[in-house]
């Protein structure tokens, strides 16, 4: 059963019986999301946990719910198809493995998880930059690099510092090191609150927050993580899709688009 927005819940809310049901509504397990994805003729491979149009078929099928507050499925994982390979043997995946291994290592995050991330941020690509201004292959925003200490100067701006991949993976590992503190054990909520803030996960009392985009979000996440977790018990084949792939491209329903490249306007 998908997470039910808050209006949904209440209508069919008793005076006597809100809180009850307020908080079955917040605690409802979210659905473990179908991935869909196509190859375009470009060879740019995109995915999406919608069939947005005619050209997504479904590659990867999710069969029952995971619990919010855990990040693997109750059901078996997901099917590898040969879209599997695109999301673990991508150029940039390969080429900031040694990045992403020592940030993981130093801030104590899961690896996978900051893989699935990225994949599911800016596709591998260190140059993206979404509608809100979130930087890099992790999509960082600069108030959250301020955060961290990292300050613009005479000679480079916070947004151009954050194109330097090894800068903007470190940061997101400082940052999940933090909601990792903040939401022990569930990493759910840690997704969730990477695409929505943690005072958002807060406000709907330590549940995944009733956004379209979020929600998505975190079932998307959560699907690739399968992908780049330690090998499980042997996994049923869903459909099968071209390999060759030369870009990524993540829709995520609520979003207002991809993030594209950073051009120069940003500095």
């Amino acid at each position: 059963m998908k997470l039910k927005p808050i209006s949904d819940c209440a209508r069919y809310m008793a005076p006597l019986k809100a809180s009850l049901l307020l908080a079955l509504c917040l605690a409802a397990p979210l659905a473990h999301a179908d991935i869909f994805g196509y190859v375009d003729a470009q060879g740019d491979t995109h995915f999406s946990t919608e069939k947005l149009d005619a050209r997504y078929q479904i590659f990867l099928k999710g069969d029952g719910a995971f619990d919010a507050a855990e990040l693997k499925p109750l059901t078996p994982q997901p099917a590898r198809t040969a879209l599997f390979k695109v999301l673990t043997e991508h150029p940039n995946l390969k080429k900031f493995e040694a990045v992403l291994a020592a940030a993981a290592t130093e801030f104590k995050v899961d690896l996978a998880l900051m893989k699935a991330m990225m994949a599911a941020e800016s596709g591998f690509n260190p140059a993206a930059v979404s509608p809100k201004g979130a930087i890099g292959l992790m999509q960082i925003m600069p108030a959250t690099a301020e955060r961290y200490g990292v300050v613009g100067d005479a000679r480079t701006t916070i947004q151009q510092k954050l194109t330097d991949p090894k800068t903007n993976i470190r940061l997101a590992a400082r940052y999940l090191r933090e909601l990792n503190a903040l939401f022990p054990n569930q990493q759910a909520l840690v997704i969730a609150s990477y695409n929505a803030g943690e005072g958002a996960v807060q406000k709907y009392r330590n549940t995944v927050p009733p956004y379209a985009e979020t929600r998505n979000y975190v079932q998307l996440v959560t699907q690739f993580y399968q992908f780049y977790a330690p090998p499980e018990p042997p996994l049923r084949i869903a459909s099968d899709t071209p390999n060759g792939s030369k870009r990524v491209h993540l829709t995520i329903p609520g979003r207002s688009s991809m993030p594209a490249p950073l051009t120069s306007s940003a500095n």
